[in-house]
């Protein structure tokens, strides 16, 4: 498998639990579960992509801007699981935060998969691609 494939399969887990956690409703175990699953996902995410996508990616000029951005998007995602962890669970605006973050977190996944991959799958070779793929995952792995 290539980076980018190992990218879109934690990308479909993050919009699935997105989609399921904006279907609860109140302060219940199910609500409480899988926003810390999510919140798991997104930073292990973040962290691993950041150091086996990104950072060999700002090796080329023409992917620092795009690299910077991404990891702009990082840190967005994070203060809104910060607002979340600090909002009432039962409140509508925890509700209303986590469609905030659902929204972010697509745009930065459809940034990712319809621009970013392909400047990048044309500066990276076949081997490249797969050593980030192994790297990454080794990285998930240590971080779960």
């Amino acid at each position: 498998m290539t980076i980018f494939e190992v990218l879109r399969q934690d990308h479909e887990k993050q919009r699935l639990l997105l989609k399921i956690l904006c279907e609860t409703h109140g302060d219940t175990p199910a609500r409480r579960e899988y926003f810390e699953e999510l919140k798991q996902a997104l930073q292990e995410h973040a962290t691993a992509e950041e150091r086996h996508f990104y950072m060999p990616l700002m090796k080329h000029d023409s992917a620092v801007d795009l690299s910077r951005h991404g990891i702009a998007e990082h840190h967005e995602i994070d203060e809104l699981i910060a607002k979340l962890d600090s909002t009432d669970w039962s409140s509508p605006v925890w509700l209303k935060t986590l469609k905030q973050l659902r929204e972010q977190v697509e745009h930065h996944l459809n940034d990712e998969e319809q621009g970013f991959f392909q400047v990048a799958g044309k500066m990276l070779t076949a081997k490249q691609k797969n050593e980030l793929a192994q790297s990454y995952r080794k990285e998930m792995t240590s971080l779960a």
